[in-house]
C-alpha cells in the first residue's frame, strides 16, 4: 500500500513539473546538425535542428524549432502497416484532440512529450510514399509552422527512443487518443 501511494505521488509530481516547464518562458537555444529531429537527454526525440529546451525541471525534454524544411516519408511498421516518418524513419503521430483542419491543440506540457514537427520553409518535402498533396502547415503560436499531412499537425512522441518505434501509438494522453498516420492521411488503429 505504501508503495502504491509512493508511486502515485512520484508521478503526480512529473506531472506538475511537466505542467510548470510547459508554461515557462524561459528558453535556451541549443542546435544540432542536419534537418531533422534531434535526441534529448531523456533518449527521446522530436522537432527539428535547432531545439529550444525549456529551464526549470523538464530540462532535458527539448521541445523544438525548426531550422529548414522537414522531410514526411513513409516506412514499414509489421502489423501497423505502412506509416509516416521524417526522414529519419522517426514515427509520426495524430492526436485526435486535433479537430479542425491544420490547428494544434497541443501545447506546454503535451507539446513536451508529444514534440510537434517543425519546418521554417513551408510544407514539409515528401519522402519516399508520402504524397505532396496532402502535406501542409499548422500555425502554432509565435508564428511556428507545424507539419501537417492531410490536415492532421504531426508529432513524434518522446517516449520514442529510436527510429521505426510506435511506442505511442494508441495512448490516450492530454485529453485525447495518439495514433500513427498511414500514407493516404489516417489514423492506423490497429
Amino acid at each position: 500500500m505504501k508503495r502504491t501511494a509512493r508511486v502515485a505521488t512520484c508521478a503526480a509530481a512529473a506531472l506538475v513539473a511537466a505542467a510548470l516547464a510547459g508554461c515557462s518562458s524561459s528558453t535556451k537555444a541549443t542546435s544540432a546538425a542536419g534537418s531533422s529531429p534531434s535526441a534529448n537527454s531523456s533518449g527521446g526525440y522530436g522537432g527539428a535542428t535547432t531545439a529550444t529546451t525549456p529551464t526549470g525541471p523538464s530540462a532535458s525534454v527539448s521541445s523544438a524549432i525548426a531550422k529548414g524544411q522537414a522531410t514526411v516519408a513513409t516506412k514499414s511498421a509489421g502489423k501497423l502497416g505502412t506509416i509516416l516518418v521524417d526522414g529519419k524513419g522517426r514515427t509520426l503521430y495524430l492526436f485526435l484532440a486535433d479537430k479542425t483542419k491544420n490547428v494544434s491543440t497541443c501545447t506546454g506540457a503535451c507539446a513536451v512529450a508529444w514534440p510537434p514537427l517543425l519546418t521554417t520553409k513551408g510544407a514539409a518535402k515528401p519522402g519516399k510514399g508520402a504524397d505532396q498533396k496532402m502535406l501542409g502547415v499548422a500555425k502554432r503560436s509565435g508564428g511556428i509552422n507545424q507539419v501537417s499531412y492531410n490536415g492532421h499537425p504531426l508529432y513524434y512522441y518522446s517516449g520514442d527512443t529510436s527510429p521505426g518505434q510506435t511506442n505511442g501509438q494508441g495512448l490516450k494522453q492530454f485529453g485525447a487518443l495518439w495514433y500513427v498516420v498511414n500514407a493516404q492521411g489516417k489514423q492506423v488503429t490497429s
